[in-house]
């Protein structure tokens, strides 16, 4: 019997590289922006995801 993948175990968290904005214009800064803010958006899903997993759980065992 074999393990997980190595893709079903959680990662450690990363840190992001502040990249250098020297040269960029306003468009590839306004880019950068809009990347982010859809990273930010993704782990804020994850947490209501996670946050209503919880409640469900709770809610569950409450009622028995």
């Amino acid at each position: 019997m074999t393990g997980p993948d190595q893709d079903e175990l959680p990662r450690k968290r990363q840190v992001l590289e502040k990249p250098r904005f020297d040269g960029w214009d306003v468009g590839q800064l306004r880019d950068y922006i809009a990347q982010l803010q859809a990273e930010i958006a993704r782990a804020e899903a994850g947490i209501a995801a996670r946050e209503d997993h919880r409640a469900a759980a709770e809610a569950f065992f409450r009622k028995g």
